[in-house]
């Protein structure tokens, strides 16, 4: 094992071998190297001729979540500097579950959940990096227990395996590790050989707490076939409390839209603190290294402009959701925080649906004209009408303040379909509809 020590370089010319030399120092420049075995020798190979590598991803939830998107990017960015790239999905690791960096062991899984996960990934994995999705249950399953004992048990000693940081952390906590468990590292070693063996596969990556399970595949590689299986990993991508991004962990963001919206997905990177934005411009989006670091310095001589946040935001909601659904996330995160409505596309104003509260009225009491206090009490933004006429001066339609005795009317619909209501930072739509009836969501 060495650690990374190439100097960064921003060379990339069309050259056999220069860019697959320079995407190491690449990939260094922006942090994305922990460990490698065999650094020179990886470096060599890279520079002779493409590689094929892989790195998985549990299928343990209907969608990847951003502590894969690391991963994914990772599998983009070999796969842009003309390397085949594969994903995997553990079906039949996922059954078992990773002890690395858990407490506890995890539930398993049903077939049918099994199977809509692995759809999910490989759609995700398709969409955002462009490589494609094998699983590993494929040639897991048919192997008898007793064929795996004898093809891949007996090249590993039982003092390997506890001398793995996550079997001992398990070992000594109070809820102890299954056999189960500890067979996982056996059947993703086997992993790393069957694709080496069937796709040419050379190279495995992953996050840092992913080492030993890593090397213990390039280790299986060349005690069976003789030959060099490498190992690379990344720093794992933290919380700002040191918290891994997890499935199992409360509040995660996932990169299913069904799961974390565009607008909230766009939204939290918004929020990052300053700190963070560096780091991750630099391995979460596809910016160059030197405009990464120039976006950085830029966003750290004026903070309070969020410049950096903006455009961190920007880049990988449209990694991860598309360009369309980047730019209809900002409109309508510049509406809800104080944005003009009146000047907001359709797009952006259906984004801000999906996010507040949202009342249907016939289209023909706005023909008639509603009363804007019968309207904040019929929409649950009042109480009483009496509560609404006392802090009226609070409220805004469309962004203009208004006075009692205001009317809401077909004419304040915004692309002849919403009012946008605001009471001091709470946002309602109004939303004309033609049936007979009105309702608030």
């Amino acid at each position: 094992m060495s650690r990374a020590l190439c100097s960064p370089s921003r060379e990339n010319d069309q050259v056999p071998g220069t860019v697959n030399s320079s995407l190491l120092a690449d990939l260094e420049a922006r942090g994305l190297i922990q460990d490698t075995t065999d650094r020179e020798v990886l470096a060599a190979r890279l520079a002779e001729r493409p590689i094929t590598l892989y790195c998985g991803f549990d299928p343990t939830a209907d969608s990847l979540h951003v502590g894969n998107l690391i991963g994914v990017l990772m599998l983009r960015r070999f796969a842009e500097a003309g390397h085949d790239a594969i994903g995997l999905a553990g079906g039949a690791t996922g059954m078992i579950g990773d002890p690395s960096g858990k407490s506890e062991e995890r539930n398993l899984l049903d077939d049918e959940t099994l199977a809509r996960n692995l759809a999910s990934l490989r759609e995700q994995l398709g969409r955002i990096a462009g490589v494609e999705l094998v699983d590993n249950g494929d040639w897991t399953k048919p192997v008898s227990f007793l064929e795996f004992l004898r093809d891949v048990g007996k090249h590993v000693t039982v003092n390997q395996m506890v001398a793995k940081e996550s079997v001992k952390a398990r070992m000594e906590g109070d809820q102890g590790i299954s056999y189960t468990e500890f067979s996982y590292m056996l059947i993703q070693a086997n992993d790393f050989l069957h694709l080496h063996r069937s796709r040419g596969c050379d190279l495995q990556i992953g996050g840092s707490d992913q080492w030993g399970n890593i090397t213990m595949g390039a280790d299986l590689i060349r005690k069976v076939t003789g030959d060099h299986g490498y190992a690379l990993t990344w720093p794992l991508l933290l919380r700002s409390d040191g918290r891994k991004f997890g499935k199992s962990e409360a509040g995660n963001v996932w990169l299913g839209a069904h799961r974390t919206s565009p607008y909230q997905f766009f939204q939290y990177w918004m929020q990052v603190p300053d700190a963070d934005v560096e780091r991750f411009l630099l391995q979460l989006t596809m910016l160059p290294v030197d405009e990464a670091m120039a976006m950085a310095a830029t966003h750290a001589q004026s903070p309070e402009k969020r410049e950096g946040q903006r455009r961190l935001a920007r880049e990988i909601t449209t990694i991860v959701h598309g360009a369309d659904a980047a730019r209809d996330a900002e409109a309508a995160s510049a509406i809800l925080f104080g944005g003009d409505p009146r000047e907001a596309t359709a797009e952006s104003l259906a984004f801000v649906a999906d996010e507040v509260p949202t009342t249907t009225v016939e289209r023909s009491r706005l023909a008639e004209g509603i009363d804007l206090i019968d309207l904040l009490v019929e929409a649950g933004i009042f109480k009483s009408k009496g509560e609404a006429r006392r802090t009226l001066n609070g409220v805004a339609v469309n962004s203009e303040k208004v006075e009692e005795g205001r009317t809401v009317t077909s004419a304040d619909l915004l692309h002849d379909r919403w009012v946008l209501l605001r009471k001091g930072k709470t946002y309602h739509l109004v939303e004309a509809d033609s049936s007979s009836n009105s309702s608030t969501r």
